[in-house]
Formats: structure tokens, sequence, C-alpha cells
């Protein structure tokens, strides 16, 4: 592994979302800049700040973020600390969540609702158009002509670049389709948790970037109780490199359209995590690696 001063997110390689947006693979994910469950001010919001000026330097160039967390704190913070932006980077958002409290929410897909939340992020965000937008959920209230109009409409008065989805599956992929063209998938996925494995092969038909949340399934790994703790840890161990960037890697490494992006509060925990973009194992290693957690390819 390389010192903290040869770090780069470029080593992830490169990936075209929509065909025509470059992103280096390994990006980073904003919900845990602000409070315990998506919910207030950051703890630290100085160290908030360095961590969004340090991903840049370490060559991240796709941010994700949503209006929900904060709420509207993670964009306004990103709004004011990296605007005006390096040509590289794409800020991706997300709308479609109402939040009442610390890990309390609500889908709400209506039009006019989805309409505010764009201009809103446009505002908060200093753009004049938001490279990739993606729905946060599916509102099952609302007709998904309704919620895909709005953000169609919004696309075709140049506010949005792309249109994503999240927390979807391939017939769901489909039916949206229909509508407007879906370039990006945001779904929890991990090494433990591959409950979307049909949707990420799906992507992977397709030409869909993934961008997979929750990419430590919460430390589970990190455990001791955890079945697969210590064969993971020994793994680790003799290449030299954490498990949470072991599990990084090894998404990196799922997919060609496999786009991680781990979050964090803390710079060195942002260093290493994009340290996991140099990672590479032959397959037979990437197999014990699977096998440890208990999964079948």
């Amino acid at each position: 592994m390389t010192g903290p001063n040869h770090l780069s997110a470029s080593l992830s390689g490169t990936f075209l979302i929509g065909g025509d947006l470059p992103v280096h693979r390994l990006g980073y994910g904003t919900m845990r800049l602000v409070g315990d469950g998506a919910w207030g001010e950051p703890a630290d919001e100085a160290e908030a700040r360095r961590v969004l000026r340090r991903a840049v330097e370490l060559g991240v160039t796709l941010i994700d973020t949503a209006d929900a967390y904060g709420p509207e704190i993670a964009e306004r913070l990103i709004g004011e600390t990296l605007a005006p932006y390096a040509l590289d980077v794409v800020i991706a958002t997300k709308g479609g969540i109402t939040r009442q409290g610390p890990a309390k929410t609500e889908y709400v897909g209506r039009a006019g609702y989805l309409i505010q939340c764009v201009e809103m992020s446009l505002r908060r965000l200093s753009l004049e158009c938001i490279d990739l937008y993606q729905l946060h959920r599916i509102d099952p209230r609302t007709p998904l002509e309704e919620s895909l109009g709005a953000l169609r409409r919004m696309q075709e008065q140049g506010k949005i670049r792309h249109i994503g989805l999240s927390e979807v599956t391939p017939a769901e992929i489909e039916a949206a389709e229909k509508i407007v063209p879906i370039v990006s998938i945001q779904n929890r996925y991990s090494l433990a948790d591959r409950r979307h494995e049909e949707t990420l092969n799906y992507c992977e038909h397709r030409g869909i970037a993934f961008l997979p949340w929750y990419p430590y399934a919460g430390g589970k790994l990190l455990k001791a109780d955890h079945p697969a703790a210590s064969a993971l840890g020994r793994i680790a161990a003799r290449r030299g490199v954490s498990v949470p960037q072991l599990s990084v890697a090894w998404l990196l490494q799922r997919s060609p359209v496999m786009l991680p992006i781990p979050g964090t509060s803390k710079v060195a925990h942002l260093e290493e995590n994009v340290a996991a973009a140099e990672i590479k194992l032959p397959p037979e290693e990437w197999r014990e690696v699977e096998e440890a957690v208990g999964v079948a390819r």
C-alpha cells in the first residue's frame, strides 16, 4: 500500500455514467457527514469540510448526497465548500424522501414536491444543472409516471443531466425506462449483504451504473462475533490492509459497473477508503474472501 501522499481514487478506474459522464469508480457518499441517523449538523463541521476538500484532492470525482441528509445539511456543506467545482467533479443527489427525525423517513413522489426538491438542491449545491439526480425511493402512493414525469420535465429544462433510481428491482427499472432513460441504480449491497444480486446483474448486462450503499454492512464484518470476522481478518492481515479496505476492493472487482461510495466524517478514514482502490488480488484470493463470508458466485 502506498502512503497518504500517493493515494488516488483514479486507481479504481473510470466509468461513463449514461455513456457520457466520466467518473472515477471509487466515489464518496455524504450521509455520514451529518449527524447520527442522517439528522442534524455534523459533530465537527470543520472536519466535515476538510473531508470534502480532501476527497477532491484524492481524485474522487463522484460525490453522492441527498436532500434528506441532515436534511439539507450535506448539500449545503458541499455547495459552500466545493463550489465552484473542479471540472471533473460530478455531484449526484437524490430527492423523494422526507425526514421527520433521526432515521425516520417517509417517501413522497408527488410531481410538485419533486420539482421543488430539484430547485432547492440546485440552490444549495450552487449548480445550474445536476449531473445525476436519483429518485430516492419509489413512492407507492404516487404513480411512477407522475414522479418520473416530473424529473423528465426538469431534465428537458436543462436542470438535470441524468436520472437514476434507488432501492429498485429489475422490473421496476424496466417500468421506469418506459418513462425516462435510467443511467444509475443505488441499492444496498456489500460483501455481507447481496440481496440485490439480481439487480446488479441486470445493471451489468445493461451498462447501468450500480452505486452500492452500506458497503461495510454497518461494520458487521468487523465485530468479533461475526462468523466471518476472523477469516477476513487473517486475509486482510496477510495483505497488509484492513477488513473495510478489503470490502471496498471486493466491490470494485465484483463488477465493472460498480461505483462504491463509502462514507465517513473523518479525513483519516477517507484516506483509508481511497487506498482500497489499489488493492488487487488474484481470483483465487477473492474466492477465499467470498467463501469466508459464505457467499457463492
